[in-house]
């Protein structure tokens, strides 16, 4: 996949813990879960937003574009 998720990193960075980001958030841990491990096919603007409000940073800090092996996006 082109596009990684590193929210995990940024929570350990911030030394917070899914469960907490979920509840600031408004959404179930499980979601969070999922957001983590890029098993989602998106993400709603308004989503992305309270993550960054809550963890204080930027959407390129959680979203980060990766060329596919081959070296091309697909």
């Amino acid at each position: 996949m082109a596009i990684v998720v590193n929210l995990d990193v940024m929570l350990a960075r911030r030394k917070m813990r899914s469960k907490e980001l979920a509840e600031q958030i408004g959404i179930t841990e499980q979601n969070v879960s999922l957001l983590k491990s890029g098993k989602v096919r998106g993400v709603r603007f308004e989503t992305l937003e309270k993550i960054c409000q809550v963890l204080g940073c930027q959407p390129g800090d959680i979203l980060e574009y990766r060329a596919d092996e081959g070296g091309e996006a697909s």
